[in-house]
């Protein structure tokens, strides 16, 4: 792909709207209280049980997983890696400060159930939106394209993405038992939710997406 093609108007928009959805996405999955998606539910846990802060932690995985990354999958870095990996924490931030606490939102049950629905929507559009910019994903997301790689894609990326999602689950609260954590901080409905649905929902908005920039 030409540098005129790859930063055409069309794929940096599609790129900033897939990491606005992810970071709504976020936003909704704490305002449900189902917990959180899988990749945060790793990091609360092993941090909590190393006694360390969560934004260091995950600070520490994304950059090993950058890395790991750069010599295997390297077209998926991009500018939307580094806006992703910046912007959507704020986004999350503000958005639940918004709701919560300056609109005063009461989230009742029903609300919540409708949260983690939307959610999981915002997830798997949000993805595929800045997927298919082709201008960087974050680093995260690039293991199920490592995995497609390395099978010689035998392995699907659909097959991929929910491994390695139930994958850091089973991470996630393997260190948050040993460290004698809550475990309901880290992992409920909305997390198994993101898991078993994330995968073929995103292969299912990518298809569609695509189209749109041919």
């Amino acid at each position: 792909m030409n540098s005129e093609k790859k930063y055409s108007p069309a794929r940096i928009l599609m790129m900033l709207v897939g990491i606005l959805l992810i970071g709504m996405c976020v936003a909704s999955y704490r305002m449900s209280g189902f917990g959180v998606d899988p990749f945060s539910c790793m990091n609360l846990g092993v941090s909590g049980f190393v006694g360390m802060s969560f934004g260091t932690w995950q600070l520490i995985v994304n950059a090993v997983l950058l890395i790991i990354v750069w010599f295997t999958v390297r077209h998926c870095i991009g500018l939307g890696t580094i806006v992703n990996m910046v912007c959507v924490g704020y986004t999350a931030d503000f958005l639940c400060w918004l709701c919560l606490e300056q609109m005063g939102l009461h989230v009742t049950t029903p609300l919540r159930i409708f949260l983690l629905a939307l959610g999981t929507l915002f997830a798997s559009l949000g993805c595929a939106c800045y997927m298919v910019a082709e201008m960087g994903i974050a680093p995260y997301d690039s293991v199920a394209f490592i995995v497609t790689k390395y099978t010689k894609e035998r392995v699907s990326f659909r097959v991929a993405r929910v491994l390695s999602d139930l994958i850091v689950i089973v991470i996630g609260i393997t260190f948050c038992l040993l460290a004698k954590n809550n475990i309901w901080e880290i992992v409920g409905l909305g997390t198994i939710v993101n898991a078993c649905c994330n995968g073929p929902l995103i292969q299912f908005f990518r298809e569609r997406f695509e189209k749109l920039l041919k």
